[in-house]
């Protein structure tokens, strides 16, 4: 066929026509034919038409063409004439050979056929022989048979005779033996006999059957109601009285309770099951592992045969069988959940979900219009999502519990070396394995190849990508409720173990921070990755909702967290020495101050803050770059001047020579510092030790400056200030990263206090520098004498 489709030149067009021809095809179909030739000879007439007209055809081409073409065309038609004469040699030479292959074949058959007529009528003799000695035997034969049949008949009639007569006997011993169903069968089967001849042959058989029926019918009653009885036997009593004609339909509703009640039975096998789940209780595993699901499955087998049974019993109860096998699907899950709470690993859920969908299995088997399957995969479906977050669930209460730790530690004074350090390490510990074990977890759900978690697939897929998109979203809300600034409307709050939301330790703010870093740089990357391996995919939720999880906007929100925790810490203990300043600065009557002895108790207690704060960020914080920030790198024209500076001791000649050019001389002070190049004290806290504390100390000196600029001192309360200024200035310098800071905020104070000072006279740097001396040697005694 496909040949055909193939376009022909015009040879092979004339040589199909005239193969056409030959055998003496329609003519019509060679006139069709005929019609298609090139348009070369479009303007003569065909040369291969039935009405081909020689002469018209050559007075067309003596007119048409010139010389050098007819004897071109004479060239060419003469080739084609020898062609086809060879063309028409070799089909003749093929039909010949073909026709001598069919008459050899003929020969053949013919040969072959010869004396099969004889053979035929031979065995035709024998067939008509065999018949007539056939017909022979059964005529000599009729006569005994029929007389064997009769022999037979009366034979299976004495039979029943003898059965009738030994029917009571026979109920006796069945009654005896607890044979309830052979005793059915016996009376069931003489029934037509004594409805015919119970009343006259048999009348003493059938009173002695009866009296044996209505024993084996009580007995049956019995065994229906009897607890102790297994379902499946109270099914078939059930059947034998129905057979007996016994009216079942009174006992419908005594007997659906039975049933009702043979599904607690199911379910306390099941809930020993998940219970020995739970639990592990090693020594009952060694001494039989496997006792539990083998007795579920026995009572769940019970249970089924018995729905079989009175579906079969009672053809109408379709209904009530289909709530009671959804009850006992709904009472499965409800036993499942409450595993669920008490916390289950996957493999302990897929055990159950199989034990579930097993018994989905066989109750289908028997009532497959409940379609038991459709509510199985609906309560799978709230267990797998319940048991997905509650798996996010606790793990977010223990890395809550790792950081608490620190409260903890702090309420009951335990004294380690890095408490900080090991409670970050924790921390961080909690949140990467904790994920990895989550994660570890749902894929046995995804990799396992029950039907019932199959369909469940692409859920299981959204509802872990979702968890891990709440869970860290609750994770910062509880870093938020951990450090006291809590978004809900409740303040106080109070968590598992006492401790009180509005008395956050630094520390766990500090933590809190590290710990966000973390989460943004390590933890979400390789949860992502490990979601795109085993948890992409997911068709349930819709386009518009987006992807199920976000990694790009929790690590923005715990970026932000980190810089916010950061920048709480600075400020909780910033406020701790605001607060002890405050103490140090409203306690004394500065006007009445006494002469300096010594430098103030609270430099010891700022100093020892500042220890504390330096203690916390070595453990937690990178050393980060060691820049100091000079004078003359940091400030042009800045305050450089201590308290043993020249001008403080201009100052005092001023003051003591013309009270008038000391004013004259603190207002030029005041106008220089307008024209100063101001000094940029505030600057970005990046999370080094070297920042941190930096910033702290800035900002606890510059809320010194801002107290002493509120009190009023005389010379005394002056020098104070000064001696426990220049004291810090020597303590401080060496741990900050930004010294010129230091130096101009300290300056800062001192100007303050010159000019809150009504007699503004330093110490004399011998006097300042003894005292400090004194000061620096104390530790050394106090050191000396302790064992």
């Amino acid at each position: 066929m496909a040949a055909d489709d193939v376009p022909l030149d015009d040879k092979s067009k004339r040589m199909r026509d005239l193969l056409s021809s030959f055998y003496s095809t329609d003519q019509s179909t060679s006139g069709a034919n005929s019609n298609a030739v090139s348009s070369k000879y479009a303007t003569l007439d065909t040369i291969n038409s039935p009405s081909f007209d020689p002469d018209n055809y050559m007075n067309l081409l003596v007119q048409k063409l010139n010389l050098e073409t007819l004897l071109q065309r004479h060239v060419e038609m003469a080739a084609e004439i020898k062609n086809l004469d060879t063309d028409l040699q070799m089909l003749v030479y093929e039909n010949y050979n073909k026709f001598i292959s069919a008459t050899d074949t003929i020969k053949r058959m013919n040969s072959n056929i010869v004396g099969m007529e004889a053979n035929m009528e031979q065995l035709l003799e024998k067939i008509l022989l065999v018949q007539s000695r056939s017909d022979g035997v059964n005529t000599s034969l009729f006569e005994k048979r029929e007389h064997i049949e009769k022999l037979h008949r009366t034979r299976n009639l004495l039979r029943k005779i003898q059965f009738i007569y030994d029917l009571p006997e026979r109920l006796g011993k069945c009654i005896k033996s607890e044979a309830y169903a052979d005793a059915v069968k016996f009376y069931t089967g003489a029934m037509p006999i004594f409805k015919v001849y119970g009343d006259s042959s048999f009348q003493d058989c059938k009173k002695a059957s009866e009296e044996a029926v209505s024993i084996i019918i009580k007995n049956l009653q019995g065994k229906l109601f009897s607890d102790s009885e297994s379902i499946q036997a109270r099914a078939e009593a059930v059947m034998l009285l129905k057979q007996l004609d016994f009216p079942v339909d009174n006992l419908k509703d005594q007997l659906f309770e039975k049933l009702e009640q043979s599904l607690e039975d199911v379910q306390l096998h099941f809930d020993g099951c998940g219970s020995h789940s739970a639990k592990a209780d090693e020594s009952v595993k060694q001494e039989s592992p496997d006792h539990i699901p083998a007795a579920h499955e026995v009572s769940t087998r019970e249970l089924v045969e018995a729905v079989r049974a009175y579906r079969v019993i009672f053809p109408d109860s379709e209904q009530q069988l289909i709530r009671i096998s959804h009850d006992l699907v709904i009472k499965h899950f409800e036993s499942i959940e409450k595993l669920i709470k008490n916390q289950i690993s996957s493999a302990e859920l897929l055990g159950l979900l199989r034990l579930v969908w097993d018994d989905v299995l066989l109750m289908d088997e028997v009532l497959p219009e409940a379609a038991v399957a459709d509510a199985c995969l609906e309560a799978a479906n709230h267990a797998v999502k319940q048991y997905i977050a509650g798996a996010f669930s606790r793990l977010l209460q223990d890395i809550s519990d790792s950081l608490m730790k620190v409260q903890i530690h702090q309420k009951e004074a335990v004294k380690e070396e890095h408490p900080l350090q090991a409670i970050l390490e924790a921390s961080k510990k909690a949140v990467i394995q904790g994920s990895m074990g989550v994660l570890l977890d749902f894929r046995q759900l995804l990799d396992d190849t029950l039907p019932l978690l199959s369909s469940l697939r692409d859920l299981i897929v959204d509802w872990v990508q979702e968890g891990f998109q709440d869970f860290f979203r609750s994770l910062y809300n509880r870093f938020l409720q951990l450090s006291g600034k809590s978004n809900s409307a409740t303040q106080y709050i109070i968590f598992h173990d006492g401790i009180q939301g509005d008395k956050t330790v630094a520390g766990l703010v500090l933590v809190l921070a590290q710990l966000s870093v973390f989460i943004d740089q390590n933890a979400i990357p390789r949860i992502t990755e490990e979601i795109a391996t085993s948890f992409s995919g997911g068709s349930v939720r819709k386009y518009e909702s987006g992807p199920a999880f976000v990694p790009a906007e929790i690590c923005r929100i715990y970026r932000s967290a980190a810089e916010k925790f950061l920048h709480l810490y600075i400020k909780m203990k910033t406020q701790r020495v605001s607060v002890l300043l405050k103490k140090r600065f409203t306690t004394p009557n500065w006007i009445k101050h006494k002469e300096p002895r010594e430098v103030h108790m609270f430099v010891d207690l700022f100093l020892q803050e500042l220890g504390g704060v330096l203690s916390e960020v070595k453990q937690l914080l990178p050393e980060g770059p060691t820049r100091k920030h000079r004078r003359a790198d940091s400030m042009s024209n800045a305050s450089s001047t201590s308290s043993r500076s020249n001008p403080l001791r201009d100052e005092k000649l001023l003051t003591r020579s013309n009270p008038q050019k000391a004013r004259s001389h603190l207002l030029e002070t005041h106008l220089a510092k307008l024209f100063k190049q101001k000094m940029e004290i505030f600057t970005k806290v990046d999370a080094t030790q070297d920042s941190v504390l930096t910033t702290i100390v800035k900002l606890c000196l510059k809320s010194l400056q801002e107290f002493v600029r509120l009190q009023t001192f005389n010379r005394s309360g002056f020098q104070q200030i000064q001696l426990d200024t220049q004291f810090l200035r020597d303590s401080i310098k060496d741990n900050v990263e930004d010294e010129a800071a230091v130096d101009f905020l300290l300056d800062e104070v001192i100007n303050a206090a010159v000019e809150r000072c009504l007699d503004p006279i330093p110490l004399e740097p011998p006097v300042l520098d003894r005292l400090i001396q004194v000061k620096l040697e104390k530790p050394r005694e106090q050191t000396a004498a302790s064992p």
